[in-house]
Formats: C-alpha cells, structure tokens, sequence
C-alpha cells in the first residue's frame, strides 16, 4: 500500500539534504520522481535549525518530512528543537515525519519519546555508527594520510551503511505500512575501529595504521585540523558514553523494513575503494 495519491505531488521536506542521509534520500526521491524540498540554510526557502521563523515557509505545502538534526541528536536542546519542529508541522498539516535517530543515546531517545507523543504518522530510523564516516566524514582525512589515530579501545560496532539508512527512510517516506514502526538499523556483523580499518587497508591495497590514543590529544588534534568545536564535544560524547559496550548487538531493522540483508562493511570498502575516495 503506496501514500494516498493525493500527497505524490506534493513536495518531501528533507532537513540535512547535504548530508550523508540526507543527499541519498534525495538522489532515491528524485528517482522515483517525487518532488523533493532540501531543508538547509542554503535552500529556498531557507531551513534553520536555530531559526524557528524559517520553518514555516519550509513546511508549506509539503506532504511529509525526513528529520535529521544537526549536529546530532545527542547534542544538548536537540529533543526540545525536535519537539517545536513537530509541532510546527503538525500545524501545516504536515503528519507523514520520519525521524534519523541514534542506538544508545539518552537525548535520541527523548527524541524519539516526542515524535511517539505527538499524534504524528511517525517512523523512527534508529543507527549506529556509519561506514560512511570513514569516507565521507571526519574519518577520511586520517585514512588517506594513513594513520587513524583514536581514543576508542575493542568496543565491536556494527556499523551500518548510510545507503541502507536511506533506502528504509526513502520506503517510511512513501508507504503507508511503516507508519508507527520503530527500525533500528545496523550493519550483518560486529567489527572494532580496528577491525574496519584493516577492512579498508585490505580493500585499498594500501597501509593503514590504526592507533589508540588518549582523549585529550584526540581532541587537540581534531582542534587543530580545524574540526568545528561542536563536532569535536559530540564525538567526544559519542567515544566516552556511546562505544561503552551498549551497542554490541546487530539489529534487523534493515531486513524488517525491506526485506533484504543490511549490506557488509567488506562491501561498503571495495566500493569506496573503487571510487578512488581513499587515494
């Protein structure tokens, strides 16, 4: 059972629509032809988390909405935004939200609590960490020097691929029957930092040291490569709070809502490899 026709030809907010998510969620709608509005500063009509006065020219007219929150759903006053995000919605008659959530993480789960309260037609997309960060994100620069130096011991982590993430996101966005379903998502298998790294080596042909570091010169170091302030405090939250053990289980979420198996770290490397992203 497809969305009600009605609503087809109606744009798809999609807030972080530069994002890792985000972008893919948008490359899939357009896809399938779905008219698509990007939520960011940059847009027409801008969308800006800080800026409340910007939502309701965002929200005009759309018949549903991806909510990815940045920095991340962890930061502090992220569940209060969320709140008077969905209520602004609702009150444009906006009801299909699907949420980008995070596995383990105190202020996601009140998130996550808000979007179940609210009387919307609700989808969470809960994830750990993605294989994406090694390549697209503040990871990328450390393995193409060929050092990944960080302050994280054997915690296993079943990571999970962004285009997953996107693919059950795209389907909660345009069908009805993921409405009310909670889908925590992870890649098929536990690996370590360490264990991913030497997946990348083997996919790159090259050699990649990884190392444990202490937080602090993790911190320094990610200062000085002119990592922005509150990225640098959320990994920080994610390396002393999050990789605490607490994620050490794969979840179905992927075969839940599509009906396939989530795809492997080995796989997301060759790819990445292949691209030439690593050098």
């Amino acid at each position: 059972m497809t969305s009600h026709t009605a609503s087809n030809d109606r744009p798809i907010l999609i807030l972080g629509g530069s994002g890792k998510t985000g972008r893919r969620v948008a490359d899939r709608l357009r896809a399938l032809g779905r008219p698509l509005r990007p939520g960011s500063r940059s847009a027409d009509p801008a969308f800006d988390w800080e800026d409340a006065a910007t939502w309701p020219a965002a929200l005009d007219g759309v018949s549903a909405v991806y909510i990815s929150y940045y920095p991340d759903l962890a930061a502090p006053g992220a569940p209060e935004a969320v709140a008077a995000f969905v209520d602004a919605a609702l009150a444009h008659g906006v009801r299909r939200l699907v949420l980008l959530s995070g596995r383990g993480e105190h202020e996601a789960q009140r998130a996550e609590d808000v979007l179940r309260a609210s009387g919307a037609d609700w989808t969470i997309v809960r994830c750990g960490w993605f294989m994406q960060n090694f390549s697209e994100s503040v990871f990328l620069d450390p393995v193409r020097a060929g050092e990944l130096a960080l302050p994280i011991g054997d915690v296993p982590e079943p990571f999970v691929d962004a285009d997953d993430i996107a693919d059950v996101a795209v389907a909660a966005l345009t069908d009805d029957r993921h409405i009310g379903q909670l889908y925590e998502l992870t890649g098929p298998r536990l690996l370590t930092f360490a264990d991913a790294v030497d997946a990348i080596a083997r996919a790159t042909g090259r050699d990649i040291a990884w190392t444990r570091i202490a937080m602090d010169d993790f911190t320094a170091g990610a200062a000085a490569q002119g990592v922005p302030a509150e990225l640098v405090g959320f990994l920080q939250y994610l390396f002393t709070e999050v990789l605490d053990g607490r994620n050490e289980h794969v979840a179905d979420g992927v075969r839940r809502a599509l009906g396939r198996a989530p795809r492997d770290f080995a796989d997301y490397a060759r790819d990445a490899a292949a691209s030439g992203v690593w050098g």
